[in-house]
């Protein structure tokens, strides 16, 4: 008869994972929507807010919001998606420059590495996707998986060093990340 304790353990085990299953969900839902150029374009707009994430995060030195500054984000990329009045990626350019001019008037560009860190981030991962849009839709998708990949990259490390986000966060985003990338990559 198998030890309950054991089957206990490898439970609490899987729970502790939850956000790398959460991901691994989200990246099969995901694939069923194929791989348009369409798609292609709306994961290079999403791209601009996965560093921008970190950015606020970084600036309210909150990790707790973590899920819900992405929980906003997506609400209004949906929205601005629906709407299809102004452009997401001058939306969330708008928004990423906002917080970058907050974080020197503030002073927190002076005062926080992590704020500094994620500001260059931004505008590292703002580059590579603004590259992607601007390209023919060949290397665009090769550049849109860039940005991915290097976006999970960067979670797993804010993993490693337990910063800015919430863990849960950073091992979901990272998983995913990964995931998009591969199936844009191999799957395209």
């Amino acid at each position: 008869m198998p030890d309950p304790t054991s089957r206990r353990s490898r439970w609490t085990a899987v729970l502790r994972r939850w956000p790398a299953a959460l991901a691994v969900g989200t990246a099969a839902a995901r694939l069923a929507g194929g791989s348009s150029d369409g798609e292609i374009t709306a994961l290079a707009e999403v791209a601009l807010l996965l560093p921008l994430v970190y950015l606020v995060v970084a600036g309210v030195r909150r990790r707790a919001a973590s899920w819900p500054t992405l929980a906003v984000f997506v609400v209004l990329y949906v929205s601005l998606r629906v709407l299809d009045a102004v452009p997401a990626p001058t939306v969330f350019a708008g928004m990423a420059l906002a917080v970058l001019v907050w974080g020197a008037v503030s002073d927190e560009l002076r005062r926080s590495k992590e704020f500094r860190v994620q500001a260059l981030g931004v505008l590292a991962f703002g580059a590579l996707v603004l590259a992607a849009l601007a390209a023919e839709p060949d290397l665009g998708r090769y550049l849109v998986a860039a940005a991915w990949f290097l976006h999970g990259v960067w979670d797993f490390v804010h993993l490693r060093r337990d910063a800015v986000v919430s863990r849960s966060y950073a091992e979901w985003c990272g998983v995913f990340d990964v995931l998009v990338a591969a199936q844009l990559v191999f799957l395209a």
